[in-house]
């Protein structure tokens, strides 16, 4: 197998177990809400339960998370300014079409009594969304560390390779005059 080849089931193996990860927090997320629908499916609200603020309180921490994911992809490798303009518009989208009316849907969920029948449709599709950009930033700042590790890897076999070896430290002990001259 040549190196090329385990480079790639190397960074394979890394994004399926980035994809597991993400999915992981997005069920942890999700999971209080699946216990009140279940509640809810209980009591025999039906159609009801997409009336209330529930998917949209989900999306919300969703896309908080996601912007926050963002972010970090933004700074987290200086020297990567092709890809800022890019993440930017991610937390510009993030912003715009999931967080913003997601709140704007909590808000009038609970202040009004007579929800609209829109909000049925509208909450699935901002939850569904969320959950897209969520993995999507997710993905972002992993193959922007990715991408930071095998620079580090290869100036790490170029260093090897090239150049001279280390300078080994030159760790002195202190004398007894200098122990007993130190301040206490």
């Amino acid at each position: 197998m040549s190196t090329y080849d385990l480079k790639d089931t190397k960074t394979e193996k890394y994004f399926v177990n980035t994809m597991y990860g993400t999915y992981a927090d997005i069920l942890f997320i999700l999971f209080p809400f699946v216990v009140i629908a279940l509640q809810r499916v209980w009591n025999e609200e039906g159609i009801e339960i997409l009336k209330q603020p529930d998917l949209s309180i989900a999306a919300a921490i969703l896309a908080g998370m996601g912007v926050g994911k963002f972010v970090l992809g933004l700074i987290g490798k200086q020297d990567l300014g092709r890809y800022k303009e890019r993440i930017v518009f991610f937390i510009a989208v993030t912003l715009f079409f999931v967080l913003g009316p997601s709140l704007i849907l909590i808000i009038k969920i609970v202040n009004d009594s007579d929800v609209p029948k829109f909000v049925i449709f509208a909450q699935p599709i901002l939850l569904i969304l969320a959950v897209a950009l969520y993995s999507t930033a997710v993905s972002i700042g992993n193959i922007m560390t990715l991408s930071g590790a095998e620079e580090d890897d290869e100036n790490k076999e170029r260093d090897v390779y090239d150049g001279d070896s280390p300078t080994p430290l030159n760790i002195q002990l202190k004398t007894e005059q200098e122990h007993e001259k130190a301040p206490k």
